[in-house]
């Protein structure tokens, strides 16, 4: 090899590893970023994923799992994700409408005839639409905490919706509602004939390989689980998930949350993102049509003030960024996604198209879809994501 060569090779073998250089540098920061949180008491710990349409670009842990034990939080850390399980419910929603088995426009009635006498507080007739629910736009009423510990499946719950008026005339405002998700979760059991751990399992899970995403966790997917922390006097004293205290995680005994019940992991949640940014379809399977995809993660409640930070409005299961501020600036406008209660989120930028997912279990964030730690991990994971 002449000087010529030699020096053409180092040139290239430089330039390969200030590459490698230049990749690795923001997955730190995204550890970084987060580690002065666990380092405060903010949080115990988390994991955070970054993909695009084809891959993972980042998969980071950092903290604990659970503090006591000192057990660091692991890639394959377990979540209660709450609310993230909203997006699954509307998504399975649309698989059968894509199939021609209902319509979102549907009366409720059609296949909940115990909700067809539902009444405004005034009087007026409910009116209530498969789409009300999906967009939180219903008025209906919650069930007491006593209701739902002796709701056994979701059928049970319906006759304790049934007795409860209307807020509010259907369409004409946007109040976060938890009955109207749980009324999908039974329309689907209703419209499919199974029962909906069946259906997300069957349809969902298993072909998207969500292995870990479940209501009902094994006992080794417990052993995995993160636990919850709630902050006290400036420390971290642990707290139960409120619906599973003093109950077996394991035992099928409680209804399936169709609002708010599933445990998964961010790779797993990672890949149901995949899919939506993806317009339906993962690893050459469709599971949505491009079209169903577009009216999830459109804004469906006009000028209606919605969700819990400035600047969004309400696609069908999902928040949609309509103008970036705040927590939300790195984010493109018509990005979507949900949080959890518990501070878990994942937002998807159609047009970076990036997916962000955090994980975390801190029960008395302020307001977890507004907490430092989502603005945080958003701003170095973009970061990450532009490379």
């Amino acid at each position: 090899m002449n000087i010529t060569s030699m020096k053409i090779v180092a040139a290239s073998m430089l330039v390969a590893l200030i590459g490698v250089a230049a990749h690795a540098q923001p997955s730190k920061s995204i550890v970084d970023a987060i580690r002065p949180f666990v380092e405060n008491h903010t949080i115990a710990g988390a994991v955070t994923l970054v993909a695009d349409k084809e891959k993972v670009v980042s998969l980071e842990a950092v903290g604990y799992a659970d503090l006591a034990a000192k057990k660091p939080m692991r890639q394959d850390s377990l979540f209660w994700i709450a609310s993230m399980t909203k997006p699954v419910t509307a998504t399975a929603v649309l698989m059968l409408q894509d199939e021609g088995k209902l319509s979102v426009d549907d009366p409720v009635a059609k296949y909940l005839p115990e909700l067809a006498s539902l009444k405004t507080v005034d009087g007026k007739p409910g009116k209530l639409t498969l789409r009300h629910l999906l967009t939180h736009t219903s008025g209906m009423a919650e069930t007491t905490p006593q209701e739902s510990r002796t709701a056994k499946k979701l059928a049970d719950l319906i006759p304790f919706y049934a007795q409860k008026p209307l807020q509010f005339e259907p369409g004409a405002k946007w109040q976060y509602c938890q009955s109207g998700i749980n009324s999908l979760g039974r329309i689907i059991e209703v419209v499919s004939g199974q029962s909906l751990p069946e259906f997300f399992q069957k349809r969902l899970f298993d072909p998207l390989g969500m292995k870990d995403t479940t209501f009902y966790p094994t006992r080794e997917q417990l052993g995995r689980l993160a636990r919850s922390y709630k902050a006290t006097a400036g420390k971290l004293e642990e707290t139960p998930v409120p619906y599973l205290a003093g109950r077996d995680p394991t035992s099928h005994d409680r209804y399936p949350a169709a609002n708010g019940g599933l445990f998964s992991t961010v790779q797993d949640y990672g890949r149901f993102c995949r899919m939506l940014l993806n317009q339906g379809s993962l690893d050459g399977r469709q599971y949505l049509k491009p079209e169903s995809v577009k009216l999830m993660t459109t804004i469906q409640t006009g000028d209606l003030k919605t969700g819990f930070t400035e600047g969004n409005g309400w696609g069908l299961g999902c928040c949609v960024v309509r103008k970036p501020q705040g927590v939300t600036a790195v984010l493109s406008p018509g990005t979507f996604g949900h949080g959890g209660a518990y501070g878990t989120q994942a937002w998807i930028d159609p047009v970076k198209k990036v997916i962000y997912v955090l994980m975390v279990q801190r029960s008395n964030l302020p307001n977890s879809d507004a907490s430092d730690v989502r603005k945080a991990f958003q701003e170095a994971a973009a970061g990450k994501a532009r490379l």
